[in-house]
């Protein structure tokens, strides 16, 4: 699904989203320089896989975040973690980097990727703010839909407590 498709796919099953257009972004430095609504749930997204690239793992998290990867792998009983490549996110995701999203997993056909979701975002105003699944463009959408969206579509959601770094 490209963006245009996840607009339709939104607005035809009624999902209330705000978006806003920008020039592409490729990590949060390059967020921060765009003045937005919403700035404080922009989710940072990491793509990881265990070390027998065999089981994947998006991480969202609040932007000013930093995940302990050690941590991460105890608290929730993975094996050793490391950032998956460009290929793997294009061939699971479609996704090419700076594009990563959980949006993204919509486009995971054998529902693959586990989406570990930072609880901060379940805190008042439950949004959260993600690229609909191109570097070119944010989306806001509550919390809870997008975890309904991800779970309807076949992928495992885990709220994850990710302390500061």
């Amino acid at each position: 699904m490209n963006k245009q498709e996840l607009y339709d796919y939104l607005t035809k099953r009624q999902i209330s989203y705000e978006t806003m257009e920008h020039e592409a972004v490729y990590n949060m430095a390059e967020m921060a320089e765009i003045v937005m609504p919403h700035s404080e749930v922009i989710a940072k997204n990491l793509f990881l896989r265990d070390d027998c690239k065999r089981n994947y793992y998006l991480v969202s998290i609040k932007g000013d975040k930093r995940v302990d990867l050690k941590e991460l792998r105890r608290k929730n009983g993975t094996r050793r973690l490391s950032f998956a490549d460009k290929n793997e996110m294009k061939e699971i995701l479609g996704l090419s980097p700076g594009s990563i999203t959980p949006l993204g997993l919509l486009n995971d056909q054998e529902h693959k990727v586990v989406l570990f979701l930072d609880k901060d975002f379940l805190n008042a105003p439950s949004l959260i703010g993600i690229h609909p699944n191109d570097n070119t463009a944010t989306l806001w959408m509550k919390v809870e839909t997008l975890m309904q969206i991800i779970k309807e579509h076949g992928n495992e959601v885990h709220i994850v407590e990710i302390n500061e770094v």
